[in-house]
């Protein structure tokens, strides 16, 4: 039986992954659905002991309804799209309650794909590069992204779609902390009156000549040729000439004054807290500063219950995050209980060995336990995908085999995607069901919901055999 499904695909690659193509492509494509159903087996986490201190925080959570447990997912396309992230972000939520909507990034301004609650947009020129592509020097922290405004002349506009994640308290996170942006809620529109050169056309008859046409306005026949850029008096029956006749005429011009709000400062952030939801902001430039550099914004409610910040850069890898400090400088910002790690796939295109890609597994985990020892670790497998469109991924194996292997002895709890999937073997399977993209490297919005439905069901199994046991 056919089916259309549309197919949001996030390539980080021209269907790959080795050489960047940044965009957000629709594509209806016609899928022969197998009738057989599949079977998800062997769906739980592993070495659950590390997550007692999350399972702690939930059960009182649940009991003194109040306070917050947040969740940060850190990987790459996969994450960064917004599906997996968004499906579990509603089903946490609606277990345990909605804190809000989490970390956000004005990724569209970025020139990258947004996630669907939450719209961007802007005036002015900005600079944008990616970890993976970022010399060390650039500014690049909580996002993975640099996003640089040009100049001093700029506005970003955040407005959030969804009335679930109206927010009432809001973070900026920039370099260091500096206080470049402004926040405003409000603008006032002034009307300037002004001149401009008042412009004047001639549309050339049979019969005409140029001299004629120049006495007819009273203007000189040299004025007349440069206004034109005529080198000649030949001219064509027809032809549209602009007339030189040095008057100005009055237009009107609206200028736009942002109304800065007043911040509070925090260690990491800088903040303002609202009696009121709000969906609407606008970050201006400081006039106190000629230099800017936005690494996030987090977004919460007075609600207890859970957020979910999914933190995701096309093409990234272990590495690329490994590369600059202030990512994990900033992730304290987030207040993280929770911190899952879905990277791997990009490494598998590099065709890195088990043992290179664990080292700058383990160094990442090092990095956030060093700078944020009360949050718990889970690390999920890469899901299977096939090697530049047909090669058996023997890499993303061999990397499940590393991260389930090392959990024990390195603290973290594990979600065996790659074998809840089916590995290898099933790929051609998944994608019968309209689970993956044409590139069987991303997945379609069904298949990355299928997985957070998945992991989610194995979470909250594991969280219920805990309280069971308490």
């Amino acid at each position: 039986m056919k089916h259309n499904f549309i197919f949001l695909l996030f390539f980080l690659t021209s269907f790959g992954f080795a050489q960047e193509v940044d965009s957000t492509l629709v594509v209806i494509d016609s899928t022969v659905v197998d009738s057989v159903e599949l079977k998800f087996d062997k769906n739980s986490l592993q070495n659950t002991r590390a997550l007692v201190a999350l399972y702690e925080r939930l059960c009182q959570l649940e009991q003194t309804k109040s306070g917050k447990v947040n969740v940060v997912h850190i990987g790459d396309s996969h994450i960064q799209a917004d599906l997996f992230t968004a499906q579990m972000r509603n089903k946490m939520q609606a277990v345990f309650g909605n804190a809000g909507f989490g970390f956000t990034f004005p990724y569209s301004v970025a020139k990258t794909n947004n996630s669907a609650p939450i719209r961007f947009s802007a005036t002015g020129n900005f600079q944008s590069v990616r970890n993976l592509y970022a010399d060390v020097v650039r500014p690049v922290g909580l996002s993975g992204i640099a996003l640089e405004p040009s100049s001093a002349e700029f506005s970003i506009q955040m407005e959030v779609k969804d009335t679930q994640y109206h927010f009432t308290h809001l973070q900026i996170i920039t370099p260091q902390n500096t206080p470049s942006f402004a926040v405003s809620f409000a603008q006032k529109n002034t009307t300037i009156t002004t001149k401009v050169p008042k412009r004047v056309t001639h549309k050339i008859k049979p019969g005409e000549v140029l001299g004629g046409i120049a006495d007819t306005y009273n203007v000189s026949l040299k004025a007349l040729k440069k206004a034109n850029g005529l080198k000649s008096d030949l001219i064509r029956d027809g032809k549209i000439l602009t007339i030189p006749i040095g008057r100005t005429q009055p237009k009107k011009i609206i200028k736009t004054t942002f109304i800065p709000i007043d911040l509070s400062e925090t260690v990491l952030s800088h903040d303002y807290a609202s009696e009121q939801p709000l969906d609407k902001i606008t970050l201006i430039p400081n006039p106190n500063f000629n230099a800017f550099a936005l690494n996030g914004l987090i977004l919460s409610n007075n609600a207890p219950g859970i957020t979910y910040s999914g933190i995701g850069v096309n093409g990234a890898k272990c590495s690329d995050y490994n590369k600059f400090p202030l990512f994990y400088e900033q992730l304290p910002a987030l207040q993280p209980d929770l911190i899952v790690i879905s990277l791997g796939t990009n490494e598998s295109f590099d065709k890195q060995s088990g043992e290179t890609y664990f080292s700058q597994l383990d160094q990442m985990i090092a990095a956030i336990k060093a700078k944020t020892p009360m949050a718990t670790i889970l690390v999920t497998t890469p899901p299977p995908s096939v090697l530049h469109r047909k090669y058996t991924n023997t890499f993303i194996a061999d990397y499940a085999l590393k991260i389930k292997e090392n959990a024990p002895s390195k603290g973290y709890a594990v979600w065996d995607l790659f074998e809840v999937f089916g590995g290898n073997k099933n790929i051609f399977n998944n994608a019968a069901k309209g689970l993956m993209a044409r590139d069987k490297v991303h997945y379609s919005k069904m298949g990355y919901e299928k997985q957070a439905d998945l992991f989610f069901e194995a979470f909250l199994q594991s969280y219920e055999t805990y309280k069971s046991t308490k």
